[in-house]
Formats: structure tokens, C-alpha cells, sequence
């Protein structure tokens, strides 16, 4: 009899979704504007703000890509223009640069949080200006070239990134940062929001996500101009006039009501799905305690707090007594329970292999030595009986 499968990071609702989709049924709310769409960016805000310096404000959209994207045309990212970016991370977090015709840099992690290196960071920064980009208010362009509009750091996994560090340097050269805390809502650095550092950030609310409303994002800010931008392009650009009219290019990217609906019911239970998913975190590490060829994803220090949206390892292969990745990956298969490699670097990925990428090769060594671990705030004690049983089998601990 096959067993029943083990996801990864699967969908876990509250059971007050229901009641706000019936709401909006019964008051026939079925559009991309109406109360659950409003209430859900009053909710994520008000989450945001209680760990932040300011106030932060939301719009919701169709996905946290799409998000990216407006934060670029926000931005005026144009053709010439260049954008710096997290190399250790899904490609949703690159793709909108290329959406605007500009040209993306790739940076390197570092060992500690596995996020943007702030050295290799400032290095391409200075390195690029002497290729021709230039710097708001500082640099002019030379040699054809266009600004450096915007730095993406990445939280991830839930880890938050050195954001003092890479603040500095945006403060420092005048460059905004736009966060993807995509993986990262209810992490925190320094005891603030990831989400609340940058000029914007985006979040998701993805089928995989810590809350889900099956697919949808955000973009928040302190700004409230960006956010009203946000809103305008993401509804087709309309201008305010009787008729329709269109003095710019719009989106379709605003979140439904009913997609909002179950926004509502998740975000109620944040708290806890985030204690959730630390306590697996911590029953991993229980596990590997005494495994010296495993090293943890793990907080630096105090001052990082993450959700562990997954957990995380490297292998050291040079003590794991032959054992790879690759033979982790096929016994968890064999008893029908997902698991997944660490992101291919995006400067190695086909589409990218061409552009600049300043580093040592650390996001490299991790894509090939690691794996993440089934995390869901959902899984069972009778879950985690099978998974240990496989991990104890390879390491061979009985």
C-alpha cells in the first residue's frame, strides 16, 4: 500500500477561511476590489508596524512577482539601468528586472545567514560606476550606461539578511532597497519586521508559503505614495475620470476579494504557524546534534529571528562518510516524502549565465551540498516518525 505523502511546505488553514469567503459570497463580492481585499491589507500592515519604526502601509496583488514587478516600474527601472540581486534565491526574485529591459548583477552569500554579502555588495557598487552606471544625485552615467536603480536582498528560507550592513550602503550610495521577504513574514532582525527595512518590500502568500491565500503577494512600504502606486498600476493605470482613461501603462495585478477572504483567515493564526515551524526547526536540530558532517541553517545571533519557513542543511560530503544529497534525496522518495535541493544559484542558471556575479562561489557550494527538509506547520508526530526513520537509516542512527 503506497503511504501517503509527506509535502514539503503544504497549505494549513485556520478554519475561519471559510466564513470570510462565505461572507463575500453572500454580499457578493466577487471582483478584485472589495471589504476582505481592504481588511487584508489593514491586517498585514498592522502586523508589520507593531515591529517596525514606522508605519507601514499594503497593497495586495495577484502574486508576490508581481509585486517585484511594480516595485521596478516604481522605481522607474528602465533599458540601461541596472539592479542588484540576491544570486541565492528563486527567480521570481530576478525576473521583473528583466521585465523592465534593464540588467541584473548577481552578489554572492555569505556563511552566516546564507543571504546578500554586504563586502561583495558595496564592492559591485563601486565597481559598477566605474564601468559607466551611475548613482542618483551623486554619479552621472558615462560610456551609455543608466543608474544602479535598486538592490534585492533576499530572507532566505525565513532567514533575515545582514540589513544593517546592506542599509548602510543604500544610505551610503543612495540606492533603494527593495526586500523580498517572500519567505520571511514574521522573521525578524533586530527585533523589526523583515519587510520593514527597505524603500519596499514584497511578500507571498503562495500554495508553499507560511500563510497561503493559494497564490497572491504584497508590496509594503513606509512610503505611502509607493503603496498608492502600487494600487493604481496594479489595477490597469486607470485615471480618475468618468470614462475610461489611460495616461500609462497598467497591470492586472491586483488580489481578488475572495483570494483576500482567505488572506483573512491565515493571517490570524501567523503567530502560531511561525511558532510551528520553529518548533520542527528545533526537533531537526535535535536530531543532527551529535551528526558532525551536518551544519545547520541557523540564527547568527540574538539578533536574528527567523521563521524557519524551512529548515535548512549543508553536508560536509568530505566527512559524511560517502553519503550525498543526491542518496538523501532518493531514500526520502522511495517512502514518498518531499524534500528539496537549496535554489541553483541564479548567475548559474541558463538564463543568467552571462551576467556579472560578484562573489567567492559560497551560494555555489551550498546549492551542491544541501537540502531542505519537509517543514510544514502541519506535520505529525506520526510525519516526523517517518522522516526521522529514513534520516536515522542514512546516518545510521538507531
Amino acid at each position: 500500500m503506497n503511504k501517503q505523502k509527506i509535502w514539503l511546505s503544504s497549505p494549513h488553514m485556520s478554519g475561519d477561511e471559510i466564513n470570510f469567503i462565505n461572507e463575500a459570497f453572500n454580499d457578493n463580492w466577487i471582483a478584485p476590489v472589495g471589504p476582505s481585499v481592504n481588511a487584508f491589507e489593514e491586517d498585514i500592515s498592522a502586523y508589520l508596524t507593531e515591529f517596525s519604526e514606522s508605519k507601514i502601509t499594503t497593497a495586495v496583488l495577484s502574486s508576490g512577482t508581481s509585486a517585484l514587478h511594480l516595485a521596478m516600474v516604481i522605481l522607474g527601472v528602465g533599458p540601461k539601468d541596472v539592479v542588484i540581486v540576491q544570486s541565492f534565491t528563486f527567480c521570481a526574485t530576478a525576473n521583473p528586472v528583466i521585465y523592465q529591459g534593464a540588467e541584473i548583477v548577481f552578489i554572492d552569500s555569505e556563511e552566516e545567514t546564507w543571504n546578500m554579502d554586504p563586502i561583495y555588495l558595496e564592492n559591485s557598487i563601486k565597481d559598477l560606476t566605474k564601468q559607466g552606471y551611475g548613482i542618483a544625485n551623486q554619479i552621472k552615467p558615462q560610456n551609455g550606461k543608466g543608474y544602479i536603480k535598486a538592490i534585492v536582498p533576499v530572507h532566505l528560507y525565513g532567514m533575515p539578511a545582514k540589513m544593517n550592513e546592506i542599509s548602510k550602503i543604500s544610505q551610503t550610495y543612495h540606492i533603494p532597497i527593495i526586500e523580498d521577504a517572500a519567505e520571511s513574514l514574521g522573521s525578524k532582525y533586530g527585533g523589526l519586521s523583515c519587510g520593514s527595512f527597505g524603500d519596499m518590500a514584497i511578500l507571498s502568500f503562495n500554495g508553499n508559503k507560511i500563510i497561503t491565500t493559494s497564490s497572491g503577494g504584497a508590496l509594503v512600504s513606509k512610503n505611502n505614495q509607493y503603496v498608492n502606486s502600487a494600487r493604481f498600476l496594479s489595477t490597469q493605470a486607470r485615471d480618475p475620470a468618468i470614462h475610461y482613461q489611460h495616461s500609462q501603462i497598467g497591470y492586472n495585478y491586483r488580489m481578488s476579494n475572495i483570494i483576500a477572504s482567505i488572506g483573512r483567515g491565515q493571517i490570524q493564526v501567523l503567530d502560531e504557524r511561525v511558532a510551528q515551524r520553529r518548533a520542527n526547526n528545533l526537533r531537526y536540530r535535535e536530531f543532527f546534534k551529535d551528526i558532525a558532517c551536518v551544519k545547520m541553517h541557523s540564527e547568527p545571533n540574538n539578533q536574528f529571528y527567523s521563521n524557519f519557513w524551512l529548515t535548512a542543511f549543508i553536508l560536509d560530503k568530505e566527512n559524511s562518510n560517502n553519503l550525498t544529497i543526491e542518496i538523501i534525496q532518493k531514500e526520502f522518495l522511495k517512502e514518498n516524502i518531499e524534500c528539496r535541493p537549496l535554489w541553483k544559484p541564479l548567475h548559474l542558471q541558463p538564463i543568467y549565465r552571462n551576467k556579472q556575479f560578484y562573489g567567492s562561489g559560497i551560494c555555489e557550494r551550498f546549492f551542491g551540498n544541501g537540502l531542505c527538509l519537509p517543514s510544514g506547520s502541519n506535520l505529525t508526530d506520526s510525519d516526523f516518525d517517518r522522516i526521522f526513520e529514513v534520516l536515522s537509516r542514512l546516518f545510521k542512527i538507531m
